[in-house]
């Protein structure tokens, strides 16, 4: 395999497929974008110890009119980018006058931006799948006919997906499907047909006959008024569906069945069916719940089931497979699964982090292959491993800059994210906590023996800072905060070098941890550039991993995992 088939992107997938993706180089897009439910979605981690479940923002699903949609809005009007077509232009002008400049219509001025470059990179023989609920469903649906059906693709199907149980509510009837479009961006494209088994009451409503040898079978009609081949068969004349060639094909084949009038009808045996075809009503594929093997805690995670359906309809071993909202990558593991090349887009850093642990999981982390260099520094060059490209994530002290200087909101928090999840080598949840935290951005946990030689589980606190210019005070408040929540050790991550830091770091002694038997600074000052460079923390190996596995196998001892249930529990 040629490496960059597999891509990971972490970054606004607006700005990544304007630069990266090329025209008509994607077979199928699936999206499942944030619905605009005027709510934040939080990830979920395994509840360790006595705490309340730690909650980390996976992504805001709050929009308004800001600089970013005033931005939008215009490029849209004045047609930027230059493909756009005069019925997306003349739809946002006149939902403007319709619902004015608020959250809805900042929603979609973004999503009529991003599904254009959507339909730019779909191969002519490409689909399209945006999964939605009914909070902007409706509106989505005149963004993708506008930029879709006005240039020669078509809306294929609206597909009902029961997504969950109904829950009773007094004033409204309950909420328990969401919908997802399927559109192709020209009349030659690929749709294979999924089927169900044939139940035992389909089985007897339908298969009625039985043939000579104790076959089961069923008939269809062959006649077609008006609109199809007339001639005389069995003494009947009729308008038939097929040639009287065909039909004597099926005589000689022995695959007509006459009724009493001496009609005939085609035979279909039930040992030859494959079974009933799934229509546009998907009630057979259960949500994730509590107890489902792959449920990683991700709110918003849809079941493999869902996107193996989907993938399989629409695309070929080989293909490549797009999801520009790839949240805690369904998409990718289904592809990656399926034997398909995959493009994942994801604005957080949590989300990539989470995608690559789940590919570690699921293929192992000694088959993987991840390169982290620019794109336009990749060499070509082949290997037995899955190989994914990894882009946007910051490779050299400019980059975290960047990363650390962002103002937009939707991504307020990732310079904290980004170095806390990889100087912890993703084993640490994101703290979201407001206020009283103590400039915590981060929680792991290590496995210890308290003094009477019980297990016990104690927290690593991680704080990321990002000032130029801070005074050893930072450290005193770190030092706090670890003896406040009991906690083993902490870590404070700087932009910058700060030698004042590590001096007043030694006035705080070591850490003994009985359970490892080895001594760790009680706090280390860990700097951006030393992070580039490969430092890890120490105790990686050792720190129980909160986030919760793609496969349900436990890569600790017996004694571990049995402490693990106890505290949980």
């Amino acid at each position: 395999m040629s490496l960059g088939k597999n891509q990971l992107f972490y970054g606004d997938n607006y700005e990544v497929l304007q630069k990266y993706i090329k025209d008509e180089s994607v077979d199928l897009v699936y999206i499942d974008p944030p619905f605009n439910s005027k709510r934040n979605y939080n990830q979920i981690y395994n509840n360790i110890g006595n705490e309340d479940k730690a909650q980390a923002q996976a992504f805001v699903d709050t929009w308004s009119w800001d600089d970013s949609a005033n931005i939008g809005y215009e490029e849209i009007i004045s047609n930027k980018c230059g493909f756009l077509t005069s019925q997306s232009i003349d739809l946002i002008i006149g939902l403007e006058k319709v619902l004015k400049r608020g959250s809805l219509f900042a929603y979609l001025v973004s999503m009529t931006l991003r599904i254009n470059e959507m339909w730019r990179v779909l191969k002519p023989t490409g689909s399209f799948y945006l999964h939605c609920d009914p909070t902007a469903s409706h509106y989505l649906k005149l963004v993708c006919d506008a930029l879709f059906t006005s240039r020669g693709g078509d809306f294929r199907n609206e597909i009902t997906w029961k997504r969950t149980t109904a829950k009773s509510n007094s004033k409204t009837m309950p909420h328990n499907t969401d919908i997802i479009f399927f559109y192709t961006k020209s009349s030659e494209f690929l749709f294979k047909p999924s089927y169900k088994d044939i139940g035992e009451d389909y089985q007897k409503s339908h298969y009625r006959h039985k043939d000579e040898e104790g076959r089961l079978f069923r008939t269809d009609n062959l006649i077609a008024p008006g609109k199809g081949y007339q001639y005389e068969w069995n003494g009947i004349t009729k308008s038939w569906r097929c040639p009287k060639e065909k039909m004597q094909e099926y005589e000689d084949t022995g695959r007509l069945y006459y009724t009493k009038s001496g009609t005939a009808e085609y035979i279909r045996y039930l040992d030859e069916s494959k079974g009933v075809m799934i229509d546009n009503c998907w009630i057979d594929i259960k949500p994730i719940n509590s107890q489902a093997k792959e449920r990683l805690g991700y709110p918003t995670q849809k079941p493999e089931a869902l996107l193996e359906r989907i993938i399989k309809a629409s695309s070929n071993e080989g293909d490549t497979i797009l999801d520009a909202y790839c949240g805690c990558g369904t998409t990718v593991a289904v592809a990656q699964k399926l034997n398909r090349n995959w493009i994942g887009v994801d604005i957080t850093y949590q989300s990539i982090s989470l995608i690559i642990k789940r590919l570690e999981d699921t293929i192992g982390k000694d088959n993987l292959d991840i390169n982290e260099k620019p794109i336009d520094q990749l060499e070509k060059r082949e290997t037995h491993k899955t190989t994914i490209q990894l882009s946007g994530v910051p490779q050299d002290f400019e980059g975290a800059i960047a990363l650390a200087n962002k103002k937009d909101d939707r991504v307020r928090k990732e310079f904290e994210k980004w170095a806390v999840l990889t100087f912890s080598n993703n084993r640490a949840t994101i703290n979201e906590k407001k206020g009283g935290d103590g400039g915590i951005d981060g929680i792991a946990y290590i496995m210890d023996l308290d003094q009477n030689n019980k297990q016990s589980i104690k927290k690593i606190l991680f704080s990321v800072k990002s000032n130029k210019n801070l005074t050893p005070s930072v450290i005193r408040d770190l030092n706090g905060t670890i003896e406040r929540e009991d906690a083993a050790i902490g870590y404070l991550i700087t932009l910058y070098p700060m030698e004042n830091l590590v001096k007043e770091t030694k006035k705080y002694g070591v850490y003994q941890n009985r359970f490892h038997k080895e001594s760790i600074p009680k706090i280390e000052v860990i700097t951006i550039e030393e992070l580039l460079q490969g430092k890890r923390m120490i105790n990686s190996q050792w720190s129980v991993d909160v986030v919760k596995s793609a496969v349900r196998d436990w890569d600790y001892k017996t004694k571990q995992k049995s402490i693990l249930d106890e505290e949980i529990n």
